[in-house]
């Protein structure tokens, strides 16, 4: 009986796989375009950099695709009506990610496991394995609101990880690096912003009755009463915690920008996005006040070209060279392989952006701004689709974080704003904030598999 309910199984899966899915079919032509600018990509690199081909393009091409084509197949078996530009959007983003990581690399001369694009390979196979582990497992995603507050407590014991001894990582500047056994070294809040996440959807369904409720009528905003602030003011405090002991930035504005994003939509009143903003406004008043680093940070960005800020240890030396590195790049850029971004500090990590900038220039920059752009707009779309308020938050949270943090970093290094810790999703070298964005890639995925499953009332 086992096995012949093993071969059922079996059969039952293969008809799937060839029935006609309109959704997967417009995924694989999708993917096979982004495996093709990739690999493309790869080329180019090696043409500008090597004047050659070298086998190596194979290694990160033909990853790169078998990894991604792994996950759309457990998409026509057990999601077969997810978003089918999701994960396309995904990878071509990562595929530019690795080959301006490998430019890198081959100025450098970096090889074997000392190349950050093999690093960041694995890391993908790792982030590519996750994606996959959710999308099987996941079947309904509303049990996570089963678990709203467990998820919250998670995401306060990632973040206090590295406070914990044995386990902070030494020889970083900010607070924010485990390190277990002196190998292996993440960042437990890059997934602390999908479990606070989790815990906010679950939170706010339960109590956006009260959080909506009718407050006094100031300037033709209605704004909430003072007993509903206590929950903004809890997150605002936290955050504040998070800049003040992590000596991190960049985490405690995301972290506070998603819980405002989120409660507008719970909501719909605009009273609490400015709330939210006279809330970033204090904490940056008040930390560039009583914190050096910040004080730095925002010296720094209002005077990058003085001589002297620029060569101090911890100076804008690193934010002037990328600068140059986009004014180098101009219009059309030098292409790949032609320029120097390896100039710039921390080239493939932090400052990625003006790396590509200065190789596929200010065209190649907006188009991949385009690409973060389709993909935020389609995570919008799954949650404004769902019939459940919780899907709906969890979903546009998400999302938003993917466009706050993007926000946060391009403008940093282009000096719209002070420069924070963060990374650029699935660009930057980095294995914590790729495992993570592919996990948020595997969530949408599911959700929007849900919504699109989900039976439609229609009236009339």
């Amino acid at each position: 009986m086992t096995a012949v309910s093993a071969d059922t199984s079996v059969l039952k899966a293969l008809k799937k796989i060839r029935t006609p899915q309109k959704q997967r079919n417009r995924e694989f032509w999708l993917l096979l375009f982004a495996l093709l600018i990739s690999g493309a990509s790869l080329t180019l690199v090696q043409l500008g950099a090597l004047d050659r081909i070298d086998p190596m393009i194979l290694v990160f091409g033909g990853g790169l695709a078998v990894l991604v084509f792994a996950l759309h197949v457990v998409l026509r078996v057990v999601a077969s009506d997810a978003d089918p530009f999701v994960l396309p959007i995904a990878t071509v983003l990562s595929g530019l990610g690795i080959a301006m990581i490998y430019r890198i690399d081959i100025a450098k001369n970096f090889t074997g496991w000392d190349s950050f694009a093999n690093k960041q390979l694995a890391w993908t196979a790792i982030s590519l394995a996750g994606a996959i582990a959710i999308v099987i497992a996941l079947r309904n995603y509303r049990v996570l609101y089963r678990f709203t507050y467990i998820s919250g407590l998670a995401g306060i014991v990632l973040l206090i990880l590295p406070f914990i001894p044995g386990l902070r990582a030494r020889g970083v500047n900010a607070d924010v690096w485990v390190s277990i056994g002196g190998i292996f070294s993440f960042q437990p809040g890059e997934l602390a912003k999908i479990c606070l996440a989790i815990f906010f959807a679950g939170y706010l369904v339960r109590t956006r009755e009260s959080l909506s409720s009718v407050g006094k009528r100031f300037l033709g905003i209605t704004w909430p009463r003072m007993r509903e602030l206590g929950p903004v003011l809890v997150v605002w405090l936290i955050s504040l915690l998070i800049i003040v002991t992590q000596r991190d930035l960049g985490t405690g504005v995301l972290i506070f920008g998603m819980f405002i994003a989120m409660l507008y939509v719970a909501t719909g009143k605009t009273s609490w996005v400015l709330i939210g903003l006279v809330g970033v406004a204090t904490g940056a008043f008040l930390a560039t006040r009583i914190l050096a680093y910040v004080q730095r940070r925002f010296t720094n960005w209002l005077d990058a070209f003085n001589p002297e800020i620029i060569s101090r240890d911890g100076g804008s030396y690193q934010l002037v060279e990328g600068i140059f590195g986009l004014a180098h790049g101009g219009l059309i850029g030098t292409g790949w392989g032609q320029g120097r971004p390896q100039i710039t500090p921390l080239a493939h990590s932090d400052y990625i952006i003006p790396s590509l900038g200065e190789e596929l220039g200010i065209v190649g920059l907006f188009a991949i701004l385009c690409l973060y752009m389709v993909f935020v707009s389609r995570g919008l779309r799954i949650g404004m689709a769902g019939q459940d308020d919780f899907g709906k938050l969890l979903a546009t949270g998400l999302s938003f974080t993917i466009a706050l943090q993007v926000f946060i970093m391009v403008g940093g290094v282009t000096r719209v704003i002070p420069l924070t810790g963060l990374t650029t999703p699935f660009l930057a070298a980095g294995g914590s904030s790729l495992v993570a964005n592919w996990l948020i890639v595997a969530l949408l995925l599911r959700i929007s598999d849900a919504v699109r499953r989900q039976p439609r009332v229609v009236i009339g």
